[in-house]
């Protein structure tokens, strides 16, 4: 077959990249065009924490000019992470800043809308994790702080669909970022009208969800030159490309799609949305061919990545190696817990959470760095039990995914603390799903099965068996950190 080329935009809460994707029938190559950090400062009126928008169109646009230097494209399209959103009005330009999840206005939020509708109920239509970044939240935010934005406001999308409308006017929202909104009922498989009330709009505003894998329109080609070049709607929530192109081979097998956020669980053809599911706080976020991410979001490699800007650390590899030098175990903290979601120091919010704790106080580099990884290793744990409580039946293996994979030390610890063998790669699933998702667009791909077998042909994984048992105090420990998160 003649080979086809494609752009995956793929827009990270870190870091963007736009990425050259290349199909000759037998193999899936990338060649990435440009990489960028995402611009995110504060908005001078609100003060709110935002994402530049225009930068990251800047930067994009950059990208995909880079791409058709390359080669030409036959399509494009764009993922990000899930929950955030564009406010458009009447003459489709923005209404206020897109504020990013991690703002924190969204406080107390989550107990008004369960004023209006029980949390038990808002699980049982959407099936999805309870958190305040949730777009279900952040609208509710806007609309006690900010009416005046809604007012205005006449068309919502998602970041992703936001970044389509710009490159060539499309105003859609896509199923699987749709699905992380907490607003979208999974029975109905359709914006819930109640929820939307909720959080302060109506159906009217929401742009229409289209399926991933859909042609939404044309762009001109990037760079000049003439031709028009298909832009399609992928798994536009990263983490459903990402789970796309994992390799995975039958349903006893979990993933982690593992970045600034760590995705952990299961692919379902249905969703758990009893009260096991509910009392654990599992996710059942849609994915590509309406099949289920039954998950859980863990806050994954984001104290790392904080920990590494505020020491001077000059890379990845370094912080990695100060880690695997020092003493395993010895100081723990609880990912999940939301002092860690956006604090002004992690360093220090990770030593005053060790010192409440009663545990030693982690100094330097290698320690706090130690500290962070053992703790991840241990919440994978804590969710593969869960996972394993829902579905009633042991899981076989971990699929370790995303940029987190290359983290040998937290591989090698994901195993050992799960007692599971781990297969670590492809790195640039998100990026690889995408792609896949707009080859299925193109007729090149038939099914999410095809795609897989690609990727599977196309990339190598490097596997790691569990060696050293974590000891039982340390377990111990760890899992009473959340419990004493789930009383308060």
């Amino acid at each position: 077959m003649t080979a086809m080329r494609c752009a995956a935009v793929d827009l990270g809460a870190a870091s963007g990249r736009v990425v050259l994707a290349e199909c000759d029938g037998e193999r899936l190559a990338l060649r990435e065009a440009l990489r960028f950090e995402t611009p995110v400062g504060r908005d001078r009126e609100s003060g709110y924490q935002c994402w530049d928008l225009d930068a990251i169109e800047a930067r994009v646009l950059e990208g995909l000019r880079a791409a058709t230097a390359i080669s030409p494209l036959q399509s494009l399209g764009v993922d990000t992470w899930g929950v955030d959103y564009v406010l458009l009005d009447a003459e489709r330009r923005r209404v206020g800043p897109a504020v990013s999840y991690r703002d924190g206005r969204t406080r107390g939020i989550m107990e008004e809308v369960f004023g209006r509708i029980p949390a038990e109920e808002i699980y049982r239509r959407t099936g999805i994790q309870f958190m305040i970044i949730n777009t279900l939240y952040q609208l509710a935010a806007t609309a006690r702080r900010n009416p005046q934005w809604l007012e205005r406001a006449r068309h919502v999308l998602m970041v992703p669909s936001y970044f389509h409308f710009r490159l060539c006017g499309a105003l859609t929202n896509e199923y699987t970022d749709a699905t992380t909104t907490q607003m979208y009922n999974i029975e109905a498989n359709d914006w819930d009208d109640e929820l939307l009330a909720a959080a302060g709009v109506s159906r009217e505003v929401m742009a229409p969800v289209v399926e991933p894998g859909t042609i939404v329109g044309e762009a001109d080609a990037p760079g000049g030159g003439g031709g028009r070049v298909k832009v399609v709607a992928p798994g536009t929530h990263d983490t459903a490309s990402a789970v796309a192109a994992i390799p995975l081979d039958g349903p006893d097998e979990a993933f982690i799609s593992s970045g600034t956020w760590s995705l952990m669980g299961i692919e379902s053809r249905v969703p758990f949305a009893n009260a096991t599911a509910r009392r654990l706080n599992f996710s059942n976020e849609g994915g590509l061919e309406r099949r289920y991410r039954v998950l859980k979001n863990i806050m994954g490699l984001w104290l790392v990545q904080r920990i590494r800007q505020e020491s001077g650390c000059p890379d990845h590899a370094t912080l990695v190696e100060a880690a695997r030098a020092a003493e395993p175990w010895r100081s723990l903290v609880n990912p999940d817990d939301s002092r860690f979601l956006n604090p002004p120091s992690m360093t220090a919010t990770i030593r005053d959470f060790c010192a409440e704790t009663g545990q030693p106080v982690p100094e330097g580099l290698g320690g706090l760095a130690r500290c962070a990884i053992d703790s991840l290793a241990l919440s994978y744990r804590r969710v593969k039990d869960e996972v394993e409580m829902l579905r009633g039946a042991p899981l076989s293996r971990i699929h370790i995914v995303g940029g987190g994979c290359q983290n040998r030390l937290l591989d090698q610890l994901c195993a050992d603390a799960c007692r599971l063998p781990v297969s670590a790669g492809p790195v640039e699933t998100t990026a690889l799903g995408n792609a896949c998702s707009q080859l299925m667009a193109l007729g090149v791909l038939h099914s999410l099965a095809d795609a897989r077998a690609l990727v599977r042909q196309s990339y190598a994984v490097e596997e790691f068996l569990p060696r050293e048992a974590v000891p039982e105090a340390v377990w111990e420990r760890f899992q009473s950190f959340a419990k004493e998160r789930t009383r308060s």
